[in-house]
């Protein structure tokens, strides 16, 4: 059956290089398998970029379709590293830096390192927390202090594993380079590559003496405490990066990324839709038909709010520039106020007889 490669990427015919390029880092982000995507949905993506990523094999898919690849354009065989069929023959040179972190991904599911200029850095895992903050806080912004206990760089050796002082000598394994060099079969062909050294882990040297303070792992466990700046606009659910102040992985490694998870609390007298603050005024029936200035509520603290002469209950008011600042660009969302009558439960026995008076009156 013949296969649609523009619509398999979600791309127009007349889609440009970098329109493919952009189609298939998402889609494969997306459909990684090792990320629970579909292995059916990653082989079909990495087969339509391979064809329509190429010029030549575009115009030759234009002009016939994609029985021009099967049962022999590609090999037709079991290739593609074990998801059977399509891409046995294909040798061609794949740039893994111009696909960006996505060589990495695809490198790392095929067994090689070295999808950015060769060395791999071994990575630590993030961590995610969450802040619970008021909503005035998530208004108006705040300083927050979160406290971690985690895995940080020694403060010893500082993650080099070696003891304060101790000789360091010449990695034999790699011979000072730091790297190997590591032939893996991808559904790229097979492609080789220089991959971090798994005798100095990249470093070029090695210890004599390990770090007695961390036995040369390069690691310690600390609680660490961070100082949030949250900011004015954020809305629940929301996350903040801290790069690089996620869990360290070891002697040679680098340190994942942080995520602090912002959760808002609920408000009494506010809730939240965008950017736009929502809020009920409770107004007094006379001040509804006769009209007048009350108080109310804002997230800024009290304001006033004018009441025109025959205001009826439900109506809903807009003040400009009254609810959330935006994340990214200027300005602030409104604030819409539900006009409610206002219904005592008691009254007095003047107020009866006033109310009693214009009850005859028809009002």
């Amino acid at each position: 059956m013949s296969k649609d490669y523009y619509k398999i990427l979600g791309v127009e015919k007349t889609a440009s290089d970098d329109e493919l390029k952009k189609a298939f880092r998402r889609l494969a982000h997306e459909h990684h398998p090792d990320k629970g995507g579909d292995q059916q949905k990653f082989k079909d993506i990495n087969e339509a970029y391979q064809v329509l990523g190429d010029k030549e094999k575009r115009a030759k898919y234009d002009r016939f379709g994609s029985a021009a690849f099967e049962q022999g354009g590609f090999g037709g065989g079991q290739g593609f590293g074990g998801f059977g069929g399509g891409f046995q023959d294909f040798q061609g040179g794949v740039n893994f830096e111009d696909l960006g972190d996505l060589g990495d991904i695809l490198g790392g599911m095929f067994g090689f390192e070295g999808g950015r200029g060769g060395q791999r850095v071994k990575r630590g895992r993030d961590i995610e927390t969450e802040l619970i903050i008021d909503f005035l806080e998530a208004a108006h912004g705040a300083k927050k202090q979160i406290k971690l206990y985690k895995n940080s760089v020694c403060s010893v050796c500082q993650g080099t594993g070696a003891e304060p002082g101790s000789k360091m000598e010449t990695c034999k394994t790699c011979n000072g380079k730091g790297q190997v060099q590591k032939t893996a079969r991808t559904i790229f062909g097979a492609i080789q590559s220089a991959v971090t050294c798994p005798e100095c882990q990249g470093q070029g040297q090695r210890r004599t003496v390990d770090c007695k303070h961390c036995s040369g792992a390069g690691i310690e466990k600390v609680t660490k405490e961070y100082s949030i700046d949250v900011p004015a606009g954020i809305d629940d659910g929301e996350a903040l990066k801290l790069n690089g102040e996620g869990e360290y992985p070891g002697v040679g490694g680098k340190a994942g990324d942080l995520f602090v998870r912002i959760r808002v609390k609920a408000h009494p007298g506010f809730s939240r839709e965008g950017q736009n603050v929502l809020s009920t005024a409770e107004i007094p029936y006379s001040t509804l038909q006769l009209g007048g200035e009350v108080t109310i509520d804002t997230v800024d603290g009290p304001g006033s709010l004018k009441i025109p002469e025959g205001t009826q209950s439900g109506t809903v008011f807009k003040l400009h520039g009254k609810g959330f600042p935006y994340l990214r660009g200027h300005g602030r969302g409104d604030q819409l106020v539900t006009i409610q009558a206002k219904v005592e439960k008691k009254i007095s026995r003047e107020q009866k007889k006033a109310l009693e008076e214009l009850k005859k009156t028809g009002l």
